[in-house]
This record gives structure tokens, sequence and C-alpha cells, in this order.
């Protein structure tokens, strides 16, 4: 990550962790990255202490997600590299490339639990599969991300 020439990562060892400054506080620009590279930096820490997880939940009649070693219609990115196999009301299975760093499993055939250090690589990865089956909010069905909810609504009546 890159971080402004502004910004100053003070790392004291009477201070409890690492704290950030920057050159000028009225200037509303470094306030702003100062505020951004705070939380980018703590993401990192707690990527490597913890990890970042993302969960989807596949909601729909035959929704359903695998992890694979092979694909047939995705290139391989990396050697090694896992594919998730999503079956989401297609005529063909939806393939889709693990990226480096991120693990992948299917604790029932209906969820998938995505793991990772980086909290950017996990969502956006979560976001890339979520786009294929976006819910909807007239039969609830599609795939949610991280406990996501949405209100239905009502059949038009003529």
């Amino acid at each position: 990550m890159e971080i402004p020439p502004y910004v100053n990562i003070n790392q004291s060892p009477d201070l409890p962790g690492p704290t950030l400054t920057v050159e000028d506080v009225t200037d509303a620009k470094q306030r702003a990255m100062w505020g951004t590279t705070r939380a980018y930096l703590q993401n990192h820490i707690l990527g490597v202490s913890e990890g970042h997880s993302a969960i989807l939940r596949l909601v729909g009649v035959g929704y359903r997600a695998s992890v694979e070693d092979t694909a047939t219609t995705v290139p391989e990115e990396y050697p090694g590299q896992k594919y998730v196999n999503l079956k989401v009301g297609f005529s063909h299975p939806v393939e889709l490339g693990i990226p480096k760093g991120v693990t992948a499993s299917t604790p029932q055939p209906t969820r998938l639990l995505l793991e990772g250090p980086e909290k950017e690589v996990v969502m956006q990865f979560a976001a890339k599969i979520r786009m294929w089956r976006k819910p909807e909010p007239y039969k609830g069905k599609g795939i949610f991300v991280n406990g996501e909810t949405i209100r239905l609504k009502n059949k038009k009546i003529k």
C-alpha cells in the first residue's frame, strides 16, 4: 500500500500502537487521507493477526456452491489455484478462480466461507460472486454477503 508523503507513521515503543499524523491539519484532503490511511493500516494489522472472512449465503431453489481443484472454462492464474463452482439458475455452472491468499470452503452447499489476510481482496471477491445473483426484493432470492438482508416488496395488484 502506498502512503501519501504528507502522512507520517510514528511507532514509538511507549505507545500501544502506531500513531499517524499529517503535515497540515487544516487541509481537507490531508485530513481525509489521515482517516483513510488509519483504516487501511488497521485492516492490515487485523488481517495479519486474526484474518478477515466473508460468509456468503445462497438463497434460492437449486442454488449451491462448491470448491473444486480444476475448472473447464477459466484459465489457471497461478499454480495450484482452486475454483468456486456456482450453480445459481443458469444453464451452465459459473466458475470463478479464487485469488491468491484467499481460501474458500463450503460448510454447507448453500454457504460459502471466504478467508484471507487482506480485507480488500476478500470482500472484492465476495462482491464478484454476489454480482452473479444480486438479492432481489420480490422473492428474496440471490447471494447474500455477511448477514445482509433486504426488505421484501409486495406484489403489484391491479
